[in-house]
């Protein structure tokens, strides 16, 4: 994706969610950015968050996932569904846990 000198690389698993199936964006590259970005700083704010969750309440790491994953769903989360569902599993590599199965993301 090259659109002036932006220097943010959105990576191809999160571009998937914006590409038809010929692989064509259907979104404008400024917003695909604007949306990365924002799923990219809330999956590093929910580390913490994940954290005190198996630590203090001693969840389990997927029951800890599996929640976070069913917030992200709810319609006032400013998130849709194949979004939250590369949040989590974004927050899961960057916990280094491994992530539960969680429904497909529907498709436009």
């Amino acid at each position: 994706m090259h659109e002036d000198d932006n220097q943010i690389l959105v990576p191809d698993s999160f571009i998937a969610l914006y590409s038809d199936a010929r692989q064509r964006l259907r979104a404008h590259p400024a917003q695909l950015r604007s949306r990365y970005e924002l799923c990219e700083d809330l999956a590093s704010h929910l580390v913490e968050q994940a954290q005190l969750l198996y630590h203090r309440q001693g969840a389990s790491e997927s029951g800890v996932l599996s929640g976070i994953h069913a917030g992200l769903c709810a319609p006032e989360s400013g998130v849709n569904a194949a979004e939250a569902r590369w949040i989590t599993l974004r927050l899961a590599e960057l916990l280094g846990w491994r992530c539960p199965e969680l429904p497909a993301a529907p498709t436009e």
